[in-house]
């Protein structure tokens, strides 16, 4: 059994009462441990797949088993408790929060466990150590570079140790250099934490970063590349 277990999906969206296919039969199983890109040109259906993977969308038919547990017909609630324990989530535009500290950032998913103020800061400083920002906790956003914004997102999203990071263009808004520094990162996770790693991409250099390559196009799988 894979940790992810996606069989027969479809979604399909109404714009304007018009049905438009995002995703057409799409079946895929990712084992505990891989690290994946998904790749496919805007409009191939990828971005409707990672939301669906993350449980911040449901398919309009078709079954996603996750870690064993069927999450297709769960509800909101349910949804987002499985969200806050078996996923992290990295994004392009890094998704924090203005004039809070990174300390504060990082904290943010636990507030929702009913974890203690204590209990909270020290995870959070190891997440950070984790990332590379010792000693920048108490900074805020907007004094940190594009780099270290998108690191504090990435402690964020492995502070409350969830098995799968998932990140959509995690370099989309960096340089050449930090781009690779990031990507390097989640090499990092992958091999020695063992956090199964799945990122959206469009670019060939940070695909290379995955074992493992999986390509959309029109909201079908095109393509399923494993390296040696």
């Amino acid at each position: 059994m894979g940790l992810v277990e996606i069989e027969n999906v479809n979604r399909i969206y109404m714009p304007e009462g018009e049905p438009v296919k995002a995703l057409d039969n799409v079946s895929l199983v990712i084992e505990s441990g891989e690290f994946v890109s998904i790749m496919g040109p805007s409009g191939s259906g990828k971005s409707t797949f990672m939301h669906i993977l993350g449980c911040l969308d449901t398919p309009t038919s078709g079954s996603y088993i996750l870690d064993g547990t069927p999450v297709s017909s769960m509800g909101h609630d349910q949804l987002a408790e499985i969200r806050s324990y078996k996923m992290g989530f990295v994004f392009q535009g890094f998704n924090l929060i203005p004039r809070t500290s990174a300390l504060e950032n990082v904290e943010l998913p636990m507030l929702y466990t009913g974890m203690g103020a204590a209990e909270r800061k020290r995870k959070a400083m190891e997440a950070l150590k984790a990332v590379g920002l010792e000693g920048r906790e108490k900074h805020n956003p907007n004094e940190l570079s594009g780099g270290q914004q998108q690191r504090v997102a990435i402690a964020r999203a492995i502070v409350n140790d969830a098995p799968i990071i998932m990140a959509d263009e995690p370099t989309g808004n960096l340089d050449t250099k930090t781009s690779k520094e990031i990507m390097e990162l989640f090499v990092r996770l992958n091999v020695e934490k063992g956090k199964t790693i799945i990122v959206v991409t469009h670019e060939p250099d940070v695909a290379a970063y995955s074992r493992r390559i999986v390509r959309f196009l029109d909201g079908r799988i095109t393509g399923d590349e494993r390296k040696r």
